[in-house]
């Protein structure tokens, strides 16, 4: 039963009515780790296949040929959220990690987080860092809190819980320990979470060039493992790390729609549940990804999970995109339908031709029909989509305004 927003034991007040015959019931799926703003550089000539050290200097390149400001994270991030509420993403962690020099923190984050909040989608935006000034990504860390909290509300948790903060440099490999540390202050201050990437291609190559030390013993060393913090990719990590992140009680959250194709690596995703780490399933940006349908990426992490450990069941991966994710993101009503969840809800029509014949309609999610869209999805209770269309804007209004945006500032 929902009412008021939240999956209740009983059937009293306002009810809702979902006619869910031949349809397989889920919470609404958390994309933990993307990159929005990427929504608008997506398939460009250069960026796919290649290694790291190339893809980095190429996305910022296209960065600073059109420029990022309000205006732009705005357009890309209402792209990036209509697609995932049209996938079934009812939560979405927005790192966001391109600030140019003096650019205005308050009114990039806010463009974003009002863009997500039209739509009707929850967003987690995370005040990332990428070669940042150490101190001028915490000054506007902190601008942001200050000014999401202006209401009254708790920066970390604001809009009826629609809207989170937290911070997170890019990853060792291009913020010095000043900016972790500094960025941690402001978790502190603000009850944030943090979040960073780790153990990719670059980041384990970089680390030991310039540090003579690997990812992780770095976080270690500057304060960033512990019981607040999620890790992103964790492709490159040894038993002996495992263990250490195990006992630090971080998080950590595959990315296989960016890892895979990109030759970047496979996390060892077993191994992580195995040692005690809540796991969960981002996508990661269009700059890598090209897609934000994050059952998707549930179904790549469930096919490629063998090559590196034990096959994941199922359930299992589709447990890594919703209760998962949310347990990273530090959201306990969040990613399951037990009494007291928020009611973000899926419901996905499994009576066709593509799950005639599945024995598990819960595992055909993923083993059948790739691809495929919820017919209809809730935030709080509210519809968002119906019969596959988005309720909250004309989709295609949507996708012509970052084009046209995009379009103005390329000529």
């Amino acid at each position: 039963m929902i009412r008021d927003g939240v999956v209740q034991s009983d059937a009293r007040g306002d009810e809702i009515e979902i006619d869910a015959t031949g349809c397989v019931l889920t919470p609404g799926l958390v994309n933990a780790h993307h990159h929005l703003l990427q929504s608008a550089f997506r398939t460009l000539p250069g960026t796919r296949g290649v290694p790291m050290a190339t893809w980095l200097p190429t996305m910022a390149a296209a960065y600073a040929r059109v420029g990022v400001d309000a205006e732009l994270a705005a357009a890309a991030a209402s792209v990036g959220v209509a697609e995932g509420l049209l996938c079934g993403v009812t939560t979405v962690a927005d790192h966001h990690l391109t600030w140019p020099a003096g650019a205005d923190d308050v009114a990039i984050s806010t463009a974003v987080a009002d863009a997500a909040g039209a739509l009707g989608g929850r967003l987690v935006f995370v005040r990332g860092a990428a070669r940042d000034d150490p101190q001028a990504a915490a000054a506007g860390a902190e601008a942001i809190a200050a000014a999401w909290s202006a209401d009254g509300e708790a920066a970390g948790l604001a809009r009826d819980g629609m809207l989170q903060l937290a911070v997170g440099p890019a990853g060792v490999h291009s913020d010095p320990r000043e900016t972790f540390e500094l960025l941690g202050e402001v978790a502190a201050r603000h009850g944030l979470r943090r979040r960073t990437q780790a153990n990719e291609q670059v980041d384990v190559d970089i680390a030991r060039e310039r540090y003579g030390l690997r990812p992780i013993d770095l976080l270690d060393e500057w304060g960033w493992l512990a019981p607040d913090v999620t890790l992103a990719h964790l492709c490159a990590v040894t038993d002996a790390e495992i263990a250490r992140l195990a006992a630090a009680g971080v998080s950590a959250t595959h990315a296989p729609g960016c890892d895979v194709p990109m030759g970047w690596g496979v996390a060892p995703v077993a191994d992580l549940l195995a040692a005690g780490l809540a796991v969960g399933l981002g996508t990661s940006g269009g700059g890598s990804n090209d897609a934000g349908h994050l059952l998707a990426d549930a179904r790549l992490a469930m096919q490629v999970s063998g090559l590196v450990g034990p096959a994941l069941p199922a359930r299992t991966v589709l447990a890594l995109a919703t209760e998962g994710s949310a347990r990273g993101l530090g959201r306990d009503e969040l990613g399951h339908l037990r009494v007291g969840a928020a009611a973000d809800v899926c419901v996905w029509d499994v009576s066709g031709a593509a799950d005639a014949g599945v024995a598990d309609p819960v595992a055909g999610l993923l083993w059948a029909s790739p691809g495929r869209r919820p017919r209809d999805v809730f935030v709080a209770g509210r519809p968002v989509v119906r019969a596959g269309t988005l309720l909250t804007a004309d989709e295609h209004a949507v996708a012509t305004r970052l084009r046209r945006t995009l379009a103005a500032r390329e000529r």
